[in-house]
């Protein structure tokens, strides 16, 4: 705290008694502030952790010149690791769902539309996510969900695999995608107009990516059910307003969704083994199902095949080893 209270001190906010909100995977940590100028939010991204504010602030201010709803930035002190930025509030679209099912589809649409607009906003300067790296990433599903201290040789034998459906599968002009796109990180803004209505946080990990990529995390959410009915009409508005061909994105809709979800096994896994947070192990069954629900597609018959007897599924018993690991 004394790091937090020196930051707000500078900032002439040193009277301000900070609420702390809820954090997400990483080592970062949020607090609100009611200002005379109105709520504020301070993100924490000590440098010690690994963490870097500046990747952030520099995207932050790239999508707001696009005109996306990323939060305005007050303050920056890089070398300490804070921002204070603007407070989009309490609308989650996770939580509004929640509250009301019957919006799910209107929001989800919502979100569905940045995506949209999101492809005539340059990268700018984030690495580009190919076939290659995002074999690669999936070596945690063969360590840390199976309790290895390295990649198996399974991993030797699907990693390549999985490049090749890539490769054949999303072959399209990548475009910018913000990564971890979903419905807890996206904010409804209804006062603002447009695709400028969902406000979007975490997004420095962004990287330039196939279309589908993002629409995977958002609709095979690790977080949250979307009823099957939404995932198929969000594709298709996608492919509508993209005038993408149905059959095609579904299928690089399927290997993305693998990828990622492969990866996510992995990294929950980590998050519960080495860093004391064993509430990811309960999103284990539903990223599993996500998991078979990609194999299921005919274009991953090989991979379906390739995986099968590989990974055990998240039984009780397979979490318990992962808690006690």
């Amino acid at each position: 705290m004394d790091r937090l209270r020196k930051f707000l001190t500078d900032q002439g906010l040193g009277d301000q008694m900070p609420d702390p909100l809820a954090g997400d995977a990483s080592a970062r940590r949020y607090w609100r502030l009611h200002t005379q100028g109105g709520p504020r939010v301070v993100m924490d991204a000590d440098p010690i952790t690994g963490e870097d504010v500046t990747r952030f602030a520099h995207l932050a201010r790239h999508l707001r010149s696009y005109g996306v709803s990323a939060p305005s930035l007050h303050a920056e002190d890089a070398k300490a690791g804070f921002l204070l930025m603007e407070d989009f509030g309490d609308g989650l679209l996770a939580r509004l769902v929640a509250h009301d099912p019957s919006r799910e589809r209107t929001l989800y649409g919502a979100a569905v539309d940045l995506l949209v607009a999101l492809r005539d906003v340059p990268p700018g300067e984030v690495p580009v996510y190919d076939s290659t790296a995002m074999a690669q990433a999936i070596d945690l599903v063969f360590a840390d969900y199976l309790c290895r201290a390295a990649p198996s040789a399974d991993f030797a034998l699907v990693a390549p695999l999985l490049k090749s459906k890539l490769d054949q599968l999303c072959p399209d002009t990548p475009v910018l995608c913000l990564r971890d796109y979903h419905a807890e990180n996206l904010f409804w803004l209804p006062e603002r107009e447009a695709a400028a209505c969902i406000g979007v946080i975490d997004f420095q990990d962004a990287v330039l990516a196939h279309p589908a990529y993002d629409m995977a995390s958002l609709l095979h959410d690790a977080r949250r059910d979307v009823s099957a009915d939404v995932i198929s009409a969000m594709q298709m508005r996608y492919c509508t307003a993209t005038q993408t061909d149905p059959e095609r994105f579904a299928a690089s809709f399927a290997v993305l969704s693998l990828q990622r979800n492969l990866r996510i096994l992995g990294v929950f896994a980590r998050l519960a083994r080495s860093r004391g947070k064993p509430g990811y192990l309960s999103l284990m069954p539903r990223v599993w199902a996500f998991v078979q629900a990609a194999l299921a597609h005919p274009e991953l018959a090989e991979l379906a095949d390739a995986l099968h007897g590989m990974l055990p599924a998240p039984t009780p018993e397979h979490l318990e080893r992962l808690r006690a690991a």
